[in-house]
C-alpha cells in the first residue's frame, strides 16, 4: 500500500439500532478517507452471533444512507455495494489464529466456563482480575473440552502505542490479560477478526471509539506478533448527556435514524454530528457538506467528550431548512411525509403547490415535522374552526361580520389577485374600517386559514387564489 493512500473504515456490529456515537465514529473515518482522497470501507462485525438483531444491518446502511455517507468498495450487492461481513470469512482468521499458535505468540486453552466462574469469584473477593494464564505454558489436554485461543501478553514492562489524537498511551503489561481471540466455536473475537480484516483491507487509519482504548496494547502486541505495521489508531471521545453522563434514551432520542423520524435534515445532522469532538477553528458552527469533506482532520480532534445539545441540533436544523431552495425544501417534505404520514394531511400534495408554500414557511420550522400543522389548510377543501376565533381582540361579533363582508368586496374588486395587490388593498381597507390591520388581519387569516398562526396572509390568499379564498371569507361571514 502506498504511504499516502488513505483507507478507512466504519465496522459495526449488528446488535441493534444505529446509535449516534457509533455513526459519529462512521463520520469521522468517511471525512478523514475523503479529506485524504482515498477510500471507506463498510464492513459488518458479526462474529458474536449471540447478539446479532434481525435487521441490524439494513438500519445502519439507511443511517449512513440517509447522511449521504457512501462507501466506496465491497461484495457487489446491495447498490452499489454491499458491506463485508466477517462470518463469511471465518477461514482467514482460524489460519491467523493457528499461526500466532505456531510462532509461539498464542495457546489453546482448556479452561471450562465452570472452573473461569469460580476463578472470577475469586478474583472479586481477592481485587484481582483476569485470566490466571493455568494454559499458558502446559501442553495441551487430550480429549477435554473444545478449547479457546488466548495470546500470550507479555508480563512485565510496558506498551507503549501512539494515537492519533492522545499521543504516545502507555501501558502497563503486568496489569493486562491474556484476552481470548478464538472462541471454541471456531468464531473469532473482535480482536483476531477486526486486525486481520484491517490488514487485508489495507486500512490505513483505525478510528474508533474511545472504549476501545484499553485494548489498544493487545492490538499492537497482535500487530508485532504478525510482523504486520499497524495502522494509525484514532480514539475518538465519547458522547454525554447536557448532565454529563452517558447518553441514553431518558435524554432522548439515541438511534440516528429516529431523527430522521423526528424531522431532521441530513446536512444539518451531518453538520452536528461532525461538531461532536471535532471543530474546524472553534468559532464556525454552519460548515457545508463539501467544506467538511476538504477541511476535516483528526489532528483537530478534542481529547474531551462531546456534549450532545438538542438545543443546537434545532438551531442548525432551522438554519439549514431556512437556507434550503423552495424546491429541495418541497421535495425534502414530500420525502418526510411518505415515510411519515402526517395526520393532518390526506395524501401527498402537489409537488409544484408545495414548493409554492416553501418560501412562507421555510423561517418557522425547526424541523420538517413543524410544516404540516402550519400548511395542512392549503390542502382541504374547508377548514373547522370555532367561529369565536374570528373575533380580534378590540372587536365584537358585529364589526367581524362587517370586517369580513367589506373585505370580500374589496378583494372581488381586483384586477390582479397578487400578493402585492391583496396587501395593498386590505390595508387601506383597515384604515377605512377604523381597525388595526393587525385586528383585519387576524379576522381574516382565521376565515382563510381556520388558524390563528398561520403563513404570511397575503402569499397564502394569493396561493389559495380568488375563487377559494373569497368562499372562505364568505363562509366566515355566514357563521357570525
Amino acid at each position: 500500500m502506498p504511504a499516502s493512500a488513505v483507507r478507512t473504515r466504519y465496522a459495526p456490529s449488528p446488535t441493534g439500532e444505529p446509535h449516534v456515537g457509533n455513526i459519529r465514529t462512521a463520520l469521522f473515518a468517511w471525512l478523514t478517507a475523503r479529506a485524504g482522497n482515498g477510500a471507506f470501507v463498510l464492513r459488518i462485525e458479526d462474529t458474536d452471533q449471540r447478539r446479532k438483531v434481525e435487521g441490524a444491518v439494513e438500519m445502519q446502511m439507511e443511517a449512513l444512507r440517509w447522511l449521504g455517507v457512501d462507501w466506496d468498495e465491497g461484495p457487489d450487492v446491495g447498490g452499489p455495494y454491499g458491506p463485508y461481513v466477517q462470518s463469511q470469512r471465518l477461514d482467514r482468521y482460524r489460519e491467523a489464529a493457528d499461526r500466532l499458535i505456531e510462532s509461539g505468540h498464542a495457546y489453546r486453552c482448556y479452561c471450562s466456563t465452570e472452573r473461569l466462574s469460580k476463578l472470577r469469584k475469586a478474583q472479586g473477593q481477592s481485587g484481582r482480575a483476569g485470566y490466571d494464564r493455568r494454559c499458558r505454558d502446559r501442553a495441551p489436554e487430550a480429549g477435554t473440552i473444545a478449547p479457546v485461543v488466548r495470546f500470550k501478553m507479555p508480563v512485565e514492562g510496558e506498551t507503549a502505542v501512539h494515537d492519533i489524537v492522545r499521543g504516545v498511551v502507555t501501558f502497563k503489561n503486568d496489569l493486562l490479560d491474556d484476552h481470548v481471540i478464538l472462541k471454541s466455536d471456531g468464531f473469532p473475537t473482535y480482536h483476531l477478526a477486526h486486525l486481520v480484516d484491517d490488514r487485508l483491507m489495507e486500512i490505513s487509519h483505525a478510528i474508533r471509539a474511545e472504549e476501545w482504548l484499553p485494548s489498544l496494547p493487545l492490538h499492537a502486541r497482535m500487530y508485532e506478533a504478525f510482523g504486520w505495521d499497524p495502522p494509525q489508531f484514532a480514539h475518538v471521545p465519547n458522547i454525554l448527556a447536557p448532565d454529563r453522563s452517558k447518553l441514553s434514551k431518558r435524554h432522548g432520542a439515541t438511534s440516528t435514524l429516529s431523527y430522521r423520524e423526528q424531522g431532521y435534515v441530513p446536512d444539518a445532522m451531518l453538520n452536528f454530528l461532525a461538531l461532536l469532538g471535532w471543530s474546524l477553528d472553534d468559532r464556525t458552527d454552519l460548515i457545508p457538506r463539501e467544506d467538511l469533506k476538504r477541511q476535516f482532520s483528526l489532528g483537530r480532534v478534542s481529547r474531551s467528550p462531546a456534549v450532545f445539545q438538542t438545543d443546537k441540533l434545532d438551531w442548525m436544523n432551522g438554519q439549514y431548512v431556512k437556507a434550503m431552495d423552495p424546491a429541495d425544501l418541497a421535495r425534502a417534505l414530500l420525502q418526510f411525509w411518505r415515510l411519515h404520514p402526517p395526520g393532518e394531511i390526506d395524501g401527498l400534495p402537489d409537488t409544484s403547490l408545495l414548493t409554492r408554500i416553501a418560501p412562507l414557511i421555510s423561517e418557522r420550522l425547526k424541523s420538517l415535522r413543524d410544516a404540516a400543522p402550519l400548511t395542512a389548510f392549503f390542502f382541504k377543501e374547508e377548514v373547522a374552526y370555532d367561529a369565536a376565533d374570528l373575533v380580534q381582540k378590540g372587536m365584537d361579533a358585529e364589526s367581524t361580520k362587517s370586517a369580513l363582508e367589506a373585505s370580500l368586496a374589496a378583494l372581488e374588486l381586483l384586477p390582479e389577485f397578487d400578493s402585492q395587490s391583496i396587501e395593498q388593498a386590505l390595508r387601506v381597507l383597515a384604515v377605512d374600517l377604523g381597525l388595526k390591520v393587525g385586528q383585519l388581519l387576524g379576522v381574516l387569516r382565521v376565515a382563510v386559514t381556520g388558524q390563528r398562526i398561520a403563513p404570511p396572509l397575503f402569499e397564502t390568499i394569493e396561493i389559495l387564489g380568488r375563487d377559494r379564498s373569497l368562499a372562505a371569507v364568505r363562509a366566515a361571514s355566514a357563521r357570525l
